[in-house]
C-alpha cells in the first residue's frame, strides 16, 4: 500500500511493486517545501477529491484507482483503496497538484 514518508526536507510517495506496475509510475519525491496543505476526506470518490481522467493507471470503480488523473490545469497521482479515507496533499509548482493516498 502506498505510504508518503518523510526524508530530510523531501517528501517521498512510496509504492510497492504491485502498484508501480498498475500506476506505471515510480515512487514520486516531492521537497517539503512545495507542500501547500494537507487533507483527510472521508469519502474518496466524490467530486470533491476526484476530477478529470485516468490515464495512464487501473481502475476498477469504488475498488481502485491507481495513477494518473489528468484535468484542465493539471494532475492529480492516485493510490486509493475501496472506501477508505485518503489523505490529498496539496502542492505548489511540482508534476502533480495533488496526492490523493488512501490512509
Amino acid at each position: 500500500m502506498a505510504k508518503v514518508l518523510e526524508d530530510g526536507n523531501n517528501l517521498i510517495l512510496k509504492l510497492s511493486t504491485w502498484e508501480k506496475i498498475g500506476a506505471l509510475h515510480n515512487d514520486l519525491v516531492v521537497p517539503k517545501d512545495k507542500l501547500v496543505k494537507k487533507t483527510v476526506y472521508e469519502n474518496p470518490w466524490s467530486g470533491k477529491v476526484l476530477k478529470g481522467f485516468r490515464a495512464p493507471g487501473t481502475a476498477f470503480p469504488f475498488v481502485i484507482l491507481l495513477g494518473t488523473m489528468r484535468y484542465r490545469g493539471g494532475k492529480d497521482f492516485t493510490a486509493i483503496y475501496k472506501r477508505r479515507p485518503v489523505e490529498v496533499y496539496d502542492f505548489n509548482e511540482t508534476k502533480f497538484k495533488r496526492w490523493i493516498v488512501s490512509q
